[in-house]
């Protein structure tokens, strides 16, 4: 059945009545039993009110200051914007990026899509090509069913054509597609040659079950990118869809679709799709972005565009991990109590930025405390000479990774400047 707006309207609602208990972590024990939305409404202090440690935080400031800020980003650079929910995979947190003027979600395999018509996504942009016959059936089956319902997704090979239309055979509706153009040899997907893309988009002209409405591709995997090598391959990806267009592949659309974006070089693509030229349709630009919802203490802090143009605002990162000190076995060594099960590790290890001395405490500052490895449910934690560490405080981590700290989550407390929790994020990984 399709998930009309109505559907997900409701679903997202009923994320309120789901129970507490065992399944998720970092959550006080005695809240068990008691509904999500019962346990939001008592607006516990997350270190007073009988959370256990591991537990990450989402600050309720900077996830809106961030919510906030793409959407003046993208308003103001004449940018459509489908953030990738792949990073969080949180159907309230695509409603806010919705509400916030989101063109739609952008997201990775079918998997995630289910997830997203699940809570009333009208519009999916999948930044793959799609070629497993059982999705397409059912991804056929929700454009058949909703007429409201949008759905985007690559092609980038004859193959792959060939695959998607024996799938879609008797489908109603076409499934609407961009020819991806690889971002160089050896980067990830996508169709190496122009020539090669011209033979691709022939063969999606020759099939009655897909329709050509732009190309598409992903910046970042551009080889040794920096500045110039993105902005070189950008002005390919117009360029293909300047030739597209005089050749006629648009005709009958009523706008084409342009797409690029990811969370290190879209000041590049706004920059570079500023200067796309008159068509014989409107351009759809659309930018999918996504780390931003979160940001992070690590790589995105290191590498986010707004570090190259800081007159256009500043990311500011939300998450926090508390854990707390359970070993002290020397002066300069400490353990606590979360590990690579609750923290993001895949491109830099957690940042200590905060001690508390107990649960009630005020913070101070973590100087010459740093984690120097992680086992599964243990941080290895060094401390310079005279660092007062003691068993039992409690330790607050920044993040490097926003979607490898998203997937350890499932329900994640939104936390006000003074530990309020005032809501939970549901994550579907």
């Amino acid at each position: 059945m399709a998930a009309d707006s109505g559907t997900g309207a409701e679903r997202l609602a009923a994320l309120a009545d789901e129970r507490v208990d065992h399944r998720f972590k970092g959550l006080p024990p005695d809240a068990d039993g008691l509904t999500v939305g019962e346990l939001a409404a008592q607006r516990r202090n997350l270190f007073s009110g009988g959370f256990t440690t591991p537990v990450l935080a989402l600050s309720a400031e900077r996830l809106e200051h961030n919510l906030r800020l793409m959407e003046t980003y993208s308003v103001r650079h004449g940018l459509a914007f489908a953030p990738h929910g792949k990073t969080s995979m949180a159907p309230q947190l695509f409603q806010r990026q919705i509400e916030r003027g989101a063109w739609g979600i952008t997201l990775a395999v079918p998997h995630q899509v289910r997830v997203a018509r699940a809570f009333g996504v009208q519009r999916v942009f999948l930044a793959n090509e799609v070629v497993d016959a059982a999705a397409l059936k059912w991804v056929s089956s929700q454009l058949d069913a909703d007429p409201g319902f949008r759905f985007v997704c690559y092609v980038d090979s004859v193959r792959g054509v060939e695959l998607m239309d024996s799938a879609l055979r008797g489908a109603r509706r076409p499934v609407d597609v961009v020819v991806e153009l690889a971002a160089g040899e050896g980067a990830r997907t996508g169709v190496r040659t122009e020539a090669e893309c011209a033979a691709v988009a022939d063969a999606v002209a020759g099939v009655d079950t897909l329709r050509l409405v732009g190309v598409a591709g992903y910046e970042g995997e551009v080889p040794d990118a920096d500045s110039e090598r993105v902005r070189a391959w950008l002005r390919r990806l117009v360029a293909l869809a300047v030739d597209f267009d005089k050749d006629g592949r648009f005709d009958g659309l009523d706008e084409v679709l342009v797409s690029a974006g990811g969370s290190a070089w879209f000041d590049a693509v706004a920059d570079v799709f500023a200067g796309i030229p008159e068509l014989s349709l409107p351009v759809l630009k659309l930018l999918r972005s996504g780390a931003y919802v979160s940001h992070d203490d690590g790589h995105y802090r290191k590498i986010t565009p707004f570090n190259r143009v800081p007159e256009e605002g500043a990311l500011q990162p939300a998450f926090r991990l508390w854990a707390q000190v359970v070993s002290r076995p020397s002066a300069e060594q400490a353990f606590v109590n979360a590990g690579k099960r609750d923290a993001a590790y895949d491109l830099d290890l957690p940042e200590v930025q905060v001690v508390r001395s107990d649960a009630g405490s005020g913070e101070r500052s973590a100087d010459g405390i740093a984690v120097t490895g992680l086992s599964d449910q243990h941080a290895w934690i060094r401390t310079d000479e005279g660092v007062e560490l003691r068993v039992g405080d409690w330790v607050g981590m920044g993040l490097s990774h926003p979607c490898t700290s998203f997937d350890k989550w499932e329900l994640i407390p939104v936390v006000e400047q003074d530990g309020t929790v005032v809501d939970y994020i549901r994550t579907y990984f």
